[in-house]
């Protein structure tokens, strides 16, 4: 990287007294989650584990140390990101991307950020040195700089380093769907009204890879098992991709500009296991009481609420007789 802007990944940089954005010297700090969302659905006193299972949080606890431009810039966006939610899904894919990336950033960077503090401490307690590996140093690196596109002049040229979808969903009200995979820089969000996905790192790759069924989705309003296999979809799609993301970055006057390299190894995904996807399927559609067992038939097509497994159609969402 040619860049000269704050990089916690280079020296592994977590300390309380430092911006996790911007690296200014700090005594303020602000949510992980934004202190709307949390009062909208009372998640403020709620659980959330850590990726062992072993720690978990109140999610009203977990905070970020932040100077002031920081928080006041995650602010504004939180007003421009909340006026939108009330207008459910038009309001919501009316939003820039990047708008949606660093709204959705905030919140994977913060549970990834905690992530490294329990792996720093776990080890310091072990007498053992707090070490990441430099593909995984790179990666989030490139995450963070792009982050800071909230309060940097840097601008994405060409292909966006994300794929976001945003479509219409129907949920009971006030129920709150939220998946945030932070390793591997996955977001999912679901209300009535809208959901919306986020791979937050595959230069649209996983997008490209799914946009037969996200045309095909289009004009629906999904049900949540489908919104359940569309993510399960994406999820899956991320494990078997073989592809590491490259960066052309060049400081030019006006500040920094991102592009995504297209030279060189092209993107590319491995075998899809039936058998490993169905199980991931059916850990998001447990609550509907499907197992594994249910999605794998022998001599049947993979159970899907997304597609008829033998003409390939769209499902009318409102011929799924299942609970929402």
């Amino acid at each position: 990287m040619t860049h000269t802007l704050f990089n916690p990944f280079k020296d592994l940089n977590f300390d309380e007294h430092f911006c996790f954005l911007s690296g200014a010297l700090t005594n303020e700090n602000m949510t992980v989650f934004p202190v709307w969302l949390m009062d909208h659905f009372k998640l403020g006193n709620e659980r959330i584990e850590m990726m062992d299972k072993t720690k978990s949080y109140n999610y009203s606890d977990l905070k970020l140390p932040c100077s002031s431009e920081v928080k006041t810039a995650f602010e504004e966006l939180d007003v421009k990101v909340e006026a939108a939610y009330k207008k459910g899904f038009e309001g919501m894919a009316s939003l820039d991307q990047e708008l949606l990336f660093q709204w959705t950033g905030r919140m994977v960077y913060g549970m990834l950020y905690y992530e490294m503090l329990y792996e720093r401490d776990r080890l310091l307690r072990q007498g053992e040195d707090f070490e990441i590996s430099v593909t995984l140093r790179k990666r989030f690196g490139y995450f963070h700089l792009m982050l800071q596109s909230l309060i940097e002049p840097i601008s994405f040229v060409g292909k966006k380093p994300w794929s976001i979808a945003v479509f219409p969903l129907k949920y009971s009200a006030d129920i709150f769907s939220y998946r945030n995979d932070a390793v591997n820089l996955m977001f999912s969000f679901g209300v009535n009204e809208f959901g919306f996905i986020a791979c937050l790192q595959d230069n649209g790759v996983i997008g490209e890879k799914q946009k037969e069924i996200l045309d095909k989705m289009e004009g629906h309003v999904l049900h949540p098992i489908q919104f359940e296999e569309l993510y399960a979809r994406f999820h899956y799609s991320d494990y078997i991709l073989q592809y590491k993301p490259e960066y052309k970055i060049e400081n030019q006057d006006n500040g920094i500009a991102i592009e995504v390299e297209t030279a060189g190894k092209q993107p590319h995904f491995g075998f899809w296991d039936e058998d490993i996807y169905a199980q991931l399927l059916s850990n998001y559609w447990q609550v509907y009481g499907i197992e594994k067992e249910d999605i794998l038939k022998f001599q049947m097509p993979p159970l899907s609420f997304l597609e008829n497994p033998y003409t390939k159609d769209f499902i009318n969402p409102e011929s799924i007789d299942l609970p929402f």
